[in-house]
């Protein structure tokens, strides 16, 4: 894992690149719920809690499965992606989770973040 104080300047980064696009700072769970749509391909302008959590959900998975803990299993009918977990993720405090997730969803963001230099 990187040090806290460069992930955490990476992360503010992507906030700020994040924020040009739609309009407002997002915080992880906000980031994690654009990564659950752009996963999913799902777009409408109202979503239920169960649906928001979900799309969280998909992040998550999404990001983690870049260091194999999860694995992509299927796409079902209505275009969702299902996963396996493949390794069990270590213990972690909740800061430590926070900064492992942000590590990951910085490295889902690097090819989008190259294009723009």
């Amino acid at each position: 894992m990187k040090a806290p104080q460069e992930l955490e300047q990476r992360w503010v980064l992507l906030q700020h690149w994040l924020k040009e696009r739609f309009g407002r700072l997002p915080d992880l769970n906000a980031v994690l719920f654009l990564i659950g749509l752009q996963e999913t391909g799902v777009h409408k302008s109202q979503f239920s809690k169960e649906e928001k959590q979900d799309l969280m959900h998909v992040g998550v998975c999404t990001v983690l499965s870049l260091s194999g803990y999860y694995r992509r299993v299927r796409i079902d009918v209505e275009g969702w992606p299902h996963f396996e977990i493949e390794k069990p993720l270590p213990p972690l405090s909740t800061d430590e989770q926070e900064l492992l997730l942000k590590e990951h969803v910085l490295r889902y963001f690097e090819p989008y973040l190259n294009k723009k230099r």
